[in-house]
């Protein structure tokens, strides 16, 4: 970021909401189990009412009022008790009736925030408004022309939009990521960014530090990860700042991510509200929400992020940095929680075996899971393979790299845990007269090292356990070993 200057930076979400059925339609808004939604046939999951035919009048999902109030009480939002359709009018191939139906000036949710985690420390992010909107449909592009697919119109979203709160790219993707975790955990949303279901607008303004006069603002359409959304808004943060120091003004306009060459490229000139036309739709009523309702989806929102954290700090003494890792999505916490509850049993420290379990998540077994591209549920490791796992560490039963090689068997072939260490060899040696002799061994073999050592080089130490490991093919016990070096050497 220039010195000079500072970003301002807004988001506004769209989550497609998991029901079974359209907005306003019976429609299917979802692909059957196991069908990828790009193989469904085109416009197959249409009617008069998504495909926008005159005369056909839509009738509101109760499930997406239920849903978009969940996101608002996860939010600490206030929930409107009374919230009012509007028209938004625009012309697009993929939007049949020419206008969306969607809210402007009466949404569901207002006024909430969201906790973001940064290395620069924790921040509060305003929400302006949660509402319910129809999606459009998808233009397919080909050589010459364009096709229409209208499966997707009339599914629903929730639009989160927040406060212009935001000031780097860093701040943004934490903000994303936090409100993806909540609206997973909602089970609202199932967060799919490849797919569209979790996509983002970013609003990026730059103005003089200090100055209080916002900068024109460019919005970047439809970025669908957490990295993109992060590399759009650096690039169009340097590209307001190199404009405006050649002396030209930043237009207000759209923008869209090139993700292959890290660049923004604009789309068209920025609408305003005015542009749309908003006006109530005549063909809905509005929304009245009782108390009662909003009362009965409070008593049932599940232990959101936020609060696992807080749970996992004050129960098992793990970091903050720990328990934001292991919360970042519902499924790792859900594994995390099960592995603890076999761990629970243990007479060893809960806590020494939850920051143990801990690391083994946020490493080696997350690194498995980026690396293979498979999702941690549908693996072959389950939670009492991490828990054993973490138990014979604890014990030193195995060595580190041996744990890392269970592991690895595991997640590619399955079995467990025990067999996997008995198969392959890995259990640690920790007799000391089964280890005496091999140490006697390296003592004869290495003598300039051992007068080192002894005239004061105990970094060395690691030199003669790091022999003895590869005597003992990865073995040996190495704090044991280092223990037996260091009486052989100085004569303890």
């Amino acid at each position: 970021m220039h010195p000079e200057f500072e970003a301002v930076i807004g988001l506004e979400v769209h989550c497609q909401l998991s029901t079974q059925t359209k907005i306003f339609c019976a429609c299917p808004a979802r692909a059957p189990s196991g069908v990828s939604v790009a193989d469904l046939v085109s416009n197959a999951h249409t009617c008069p009412v998504c495909a926008g035919h005159p005369g056909a009048l839509p009738v509101l999902n109760r499930k997406v009022v239920e849903f978009a109030i969940l996101a608002g009480l996860a939010t600490h939002c206030q929930i409107r008790r009374k919230s009012v359709f509007a028209r938004k009018n625009y012309f697009y191939p993929d939007l049949p009736k020419g206008y969306q139906i969607s809210q402007f000036d009466l949404p569901i949710c207002e006024g909430g925030f969201l906790e973001i985690q940064t290395s620069s420390g924790r921040k509060r992010i305003t929400l302006q408004r949660i509402h319910m909107e129809e999606d459009a449909g998808k233009n397919i592009h080909m050589p010459g022309y364009s096709l229409v697919n209208l499966n997707r119109a009339g599914v629903p979203l929730i639009e989160i939009v927040s406060a212009p709160d935001m000031k780097t790219p860093e701040e943004a993707g934490a903000y994303l990521r936090a409100l993806h975790a909540i609206v997973t955990y909602l089970e609202i949303c199932d967060g799919n960014m490849q797919e569209g279901n979790f996509r983002c607008d970013a609003n990026v303004s730059v103005m003089p530090k200090g100055s209080k006069t916002l900068g024109t603002r460019a919005e970047i359409k439809n970025v669908n990860s957490f990295r993109f959304v992060e590399k759009a808004i650096e690039y169009e943060i340097a590209r307001q700042i190199e404009v405006i120091q050649s002396g030209q003004k930043v237009l207000q306009e759209t923008r869209t991510f090139d993700a292959q060459k890290g660049v923004t490229l604009s789309m068209r000139s920025k609408e305003e509200a005015q542009d749309y036309r908003y006006f109530p739709d005549p063909d809905l009523i509005p929304v009245q929400i009782q108390e009662s309702w909003i009362d009965e989806l409070r008593g049932i929102l599940p232990e959101l992020p936020e609060q696992k954290k807080s749970r996992y700090v004050q129960s098992w003494g793990l970091t903050q940095y720990d328990a934001d890792i292991l919360t970042s999505s519902k499924s790792l916490a859900q594994f995390f929680e099960k592995v603890m509850e076999r761990l629970g049993k243990s007479k060893e420290s809960v806590n020494t075996l939850a920051k143990l379990a801990s690391n083994w998540i946020s490493g080696e077994l997350i690194r498995l899971v980026n690396e293979s591209g498979q999702d941690l549920a549908m693996s072959r490791v389950l939670p009492e393979h991490l828990a054993d796992l973490v138990e014979l560490v604890h014990q030193k039963t195995i060595s580190h790299t041996g744990a890392k090689r269970v592991l690895a068997v595991i997640w590619e072939a399955g079995g467990t845990v025990s067999e996997v260490v008995e198969r392959e060899g890995l259990r640690q040696v920790s007799d000391a007269s089964a280890l005496d002799p091999i140490i006697d061994k390296i003592i004869e073999m290495h003598p300039q090292q051992v007068q080192e050592f002894k005239s004061g080089k105990e970094k060395l130490l690691g030199f003669f356990v790091g022999q003895a490991m590869k005597e003992t093919s990865g073995k040996g016990n190495p704090s044991l070993l280092g223990d037996l070096f260091k009486k052989k050497l100085l004569g303890d």
